[in-house]
């Protein structure tokens, strides 16, 4: 790990310290400052020149502070030299932004994307992204990690022989499916229409559900509307239980409230890409630091990060052994 710097802002710096600890690099110091007229200020603790430097700040609420400690920090760097400066953004906060679907409205997830590139970004490292084009708003490489086969080992072990794997919507369909086949069950799906940002309807659900226990797979859970809607739905068509997973738990509002106490839900599952609550210690939390100390470590060495992604996404697949030569 020779000329490899990695800096925290404020946004999760434990999950900073175990990905340094999986790289046993230390985590640089870094320093935030406040002034009198609430403008912030970003020092580096440690020589960036000629460097590989990864700054690990995901964009959680307050999101505009932390975003500002970013772009503050990627600066900083750039100011002191360093050769490469990579973003790692666990979580991509606006991701959600990527369309004009109404009259004058700003799309946030490529104006986030033109902000990190003007202050000297050369590579983005981040984890499921709500909207997957979101990575067409970079000009610089964007390396996406799947938590998927993270929140799968959950499940492994268990059975499972009455299972079904249930996406919110079938906008997340195709990843349901990838879940589903790794742990061997069937999959279905809602149907949602988003009414506001914390009121959805789900009219239906595709697939078959009646005695069985669901698995429902979200990449994001916010205020939770979306996961309560699909539980009353999922009761009314026959399902018996509900056990959730998700990669960005991010329980907002009353999202622990509402979760903890619905009758359907067992369990809820997610990993530590953002803090998790400290007022819910049944909430079951799986790291994804390894898998992000590994993309750090190929990325550094030059090697491919395609290797992560075999076993749990089959565009990754290893390509079939040739037969023999003509």
């Amino acid at each position: 790990m020779k000329d490899l710097v990695v800096f925290s802002g404020s946004a999760h710096r434990e999950l900073a310290e175990e990905i340094c600890a999986g790289l046993e690099v230390p985590l640089s110091w870094t320093d935030i400052k406040r002034f009198s007229n609430d403008c912030l200020q970003a020092q580096l603790g440690a020589n960036c020149r000629r460097r590989d430097v990864y700054i690990i700040q995901p964009l959680v609420p307050p999101t505009q502070e932390h975003l500002m400690e970013l772009l503050l920090m990627i600066d900083a760097a750039r100011g002191a030299s360093a050769e490469y400066i990579t973003a790692v953004i666990p979580h991509y906060a606006y991701a959600r932004s990527d369309k004009k679907d109404a009259s004058r409205i700003s799309l946030g997830g490529r104006l986030v994307a033109d902000l990190l590139q003007t202050a000297g970004v050369t590579r983005i490292l981040t984890m499921t992204l709500h909207s997957p084009q979101v990575q067409g708003f970079f000009s610089v490489p964007v390396d996406q990690l799947t938590a998927i086969g993270v929140l799968a080992e959950h499940y492994r072990g268990q059975d499972l022989t009455n299972c079904v794997v249930v996406s919110p919507d079938l906008g997340n369909a195709k990843e349901a499916s990838v879940f589903a086949r790794l742990l061997g069950v069937p999959v279905a799906a809602g149907s949602k229409k988003r009414l506001a940002d914390d009121k959805v309807v789900i009219d239906s659900i595709v697939g078959d559900v009646v005695g069985r226990k669901a698995i429902v797979l979200d990449d994001e859970i916010a205020t939770g509307g979306s996961i309560i809607e699909l539980m009353n739905r999922l009761r009314d068509f026959g399902c018996v239980e509900a056990s959730v997973a998700t990669t960005h738990g991010l329980f907002s509002g009353s999202a622990v409230e509402n979760l903890r106490k619905h009758p359907m839900i067992t369990e809820v599952v997610t990993t530590n890409t953002v803090p998790s609550p400290t007022d819910w210690p049944e909430l079951e939390v799986r790291t994804v630091a390894p898998l992000f100390a590994e993309a750090i470590a190929r990325t550094h060495q030059g090697k491919s990060v395609s290797k992560l992604f075999r076993g749990v996404d089959p565009k990754y697949a290893p390509p079939p052994a040739p037969e023999g030569l003509w």
